[in-house]
């Protein structure tokens, strides 16, 4: 009788501590400004209707903010609590951690971790690991990042994993869109609504002209689809009985992938539209616009969530009380940084923004050095560079992309889209003053390495040396990885290829066997007409599985023979293994 007693009281007991431990869904957006959701700004009024749903359930912050503009070094702030300086997650290359992250934090609080998409983008190295990658389909295969129920069935699987493993569940589900490649006609990954040209709204960082109004149209119709996905994975959540014990969380990893967005730390690069559900704790249909909050804090306050100890060298604070509806000091400023690009080119820039002001500092603006980043590979940039020749305002902004200043300094309450400097304004020379003293502090108690730039800032030879030092220490770190990497066998069968053709699509399926000590490779697979490239897609392999990529034929050649070509590697010269298919 003691012994039944004994068990009954246990197993109540563990039911009462699961009951009171939340679950923890993180659901991200790739490359969308924060007035891209219809709640936020509403650029397009019906946008969005399933974040816009989700904010009017939670609490949508005005005033939240990512501190990186590019994919790998942001994702890496929300999920260690570390700045990139600090963490050493600067750009898109390995660093093997000495502190926990998020998975590795939630796991030792008891919960079942998962991720679904940007699984390489997430931690300081890959393979991590996390309890499940839920991009992986049972069959092996990868599931498309553009297809929008794909996203419901991976919360479907990792709910159910968890179950499984009686555990409470933190997943991390990352939308590709609207990330490039934008949707395009005839895409076989639908969208519920298409926006043409005319009724796509231009930032006003940009400027107005229909190659410009083409490709944001191409944007606002992926954020539609990303909405999509937001929608089937609440549905997925719903469905799965465990909606009143989840918190949602919700936001962006930075701004649009067009030019002053992507890679840059202007108001719209980093401004990101954080929405909290959590029932029974946050109240429904609130807005914070008091309180400035950034990825640097999501992890201390992920760990107050669900009652865990937070690990010590974290540099962000929780901003658990503004979801209790309360007020909290010290919420008045954010700290910004960027470093490096995917390609290994670094063009540091250092950042602080308040309510009311932004300051940049960009040590590596001396009018000569251009920067490099993904934006220059769009048409609206292409377009930029066209009509610059015959229009100087067009001029003017495209030399401040390229070549910048070294000082900004931007009224955000008046000025969001960043287009009037006040740096040099006598009526705004104390708020400068100020604005460089925060971020002195801030350098200063954080260790950051540009601090010798900051102090020399108007020395162009300190400048320089500090630019230099830091690119030969990429280049070094490039060529040394280059060096050690795995000499891959002179023949290796690392990929199949096969093909199918539907009238004017043609989809190329890759399955791969990638060996652990080759990691993750690229695959470039590239359509092509009487040799003549169409069209390439470049995507990331690891391990045993299979993925696609889709291609659209133009109308004049949906008759004309095609062939396919895939190699694996960095690049052509350096490959590992080609292959060539005629597309049947």
């Amino acid at each position: 009788m003691n012994r039944f007693i004994a068990l009954f009281i246990f197993c109540f007991s563990c039911s009462l501590s699961q009951a009171d431990t939340p679950n923890l869904l993180v659901i991200t957006v790739d490359d969308m400004s924060c007035d891209s959701a219809g709640v936020f700004d509403g650029v397009i009024s019906d946008l969005t209707p399933h974040m816009d749903q989700l904010a009017a359930e939670g609490l949508r912050f005005e005033m939240a903010h990512v501190q990186v503009g590019n994919c790998y070094p942001s994702r890496n702030v929300m999920f260690s609590g570390r700045y990139p300086h600090s963490s050493g997650v600067e750009g898109f290359y390995r660093v093997d951690n000495d502190y926990p992250v998020f998975c590795d934090v939630m796991q030792k609080a008891g919960y079942f971790t998962a991720i679904r998409g940007k699984v390489s983008h997430s931690t300081p190295f890959q393979p991590y690991h996390w309890d499940a990658d839920l991009t992986i389909k049972k069959d092996g295969a990868k599931e498309h990042i553009k297809d929008v129920a794909s996203y419901a069935t991976s919360l479907t699987r990792g709910i159910a994993q968890a179950q499984a493993a009686h555990k409470p569940f933190a997943i991390n589900i990352n939308i590709s869109d609207p990330h490039k490649p934008f949707w395009f006609e005839g895409d076989p990954h639908g969208v519920s609504k298409i926006f043409s040209p005319e009724e796509s709204p231009i930032p006003g960082f940009l400027f107005d002209d229909p190659v410009v109004r083409e490709e944001l149209a191409l944007y606002y119709t992926s954020v539609r689809r990303a909405d999509d996905a937001v929608g089937a994975i609440l549905n997925a959540l719903e469905e799965s009985g465990k909606e009143e014990d989840t918190i949602v969380v919700f936001l962006s990893d930075h701004g649009m992938p067009l030019p002053f967005a992507k890679t840059q730390l202007y108001h719209h690069s980093t401004r990101t539209p954080l929405i909290i559900r959590w029932p029974g704790v946050v109240q429904p249909g609130t807005v914070d616009d008091r309180h400035m909050v950034s990825a640097i804090d999501f992890l201390p306050t992920f760990c107050d969530m669900v009652g865990t100890q937070l690990p010590e060298g974290l540099q962000g604070s929780s901003f658990l009380p503004l979801l209790h509806g309360k007020h909290q000091e010290n919420r008045s400023v954010v700290f910004k940084e960027y470093n490096e690009n995917a390609g290994g080119q670094r063009h540091p820039m250092r950042g602080v923004q308040t309510p009311h002001y932004l300051y940049l500092f960009n040590p590596w603006s001396d009018g000569e050095d251009v920067m490099r980043t993904a934006t220059q590979g769009t048409k609206t940039y292409k377009r930029m560079q066209e009509l610059a020749v015959t229009s100087k305002e067009i001029e003017k902004r495209l030399d401040l992309f390229n070549h910048r200043v070294v000082e900004e300094l931007y009224d955000v309450q008046t000025d969001p889209d960043c287009l009037v400097n006040l740096a040099s304004s006598k009526d705004h020379q104390t708020i400068l003053q100020e604005m460089q003293s925060q971020l002195k502090a801030w350098m200063e108690q954080t260790g950051d390495h540009a601090l010798v730039a900051f102090e020399g800032r108007n020395d162009p030879a300190i400048r320089r040396a500090y630019v230099d030092q830091v690119q030969k220490e990429t280049d070094d770190r490039r060529a040394e990885r280059r060096k050690n990497k795995p000499k891959a066998p002179k023949k290796l069968k690392l990929i199949k290829v096969s093909t199918t053709r539907n009238v004017n699509v043609v989809t190329v399926s890759i399955q791969h066997t990638i060996p652990k000590q080759l990691e993750i490779q690229k695959v470039h697979v590239t359509l092509k007409n009487d040799g003549k490239r169409l069209e390439r897609h470049v995507l990331e392999i690891s391990g045993a599985g299979k993925t696609e990529a889709t291609f659209m034929v133009p109308d004049n050649l949906t008759t004309a023979p095609l062939s396919v070509a895939a190699f694996v590697g960095k690049d052509y010269p350096s490959n590992l293994q080609i292959v060539q298919e005629e597309v049947q």
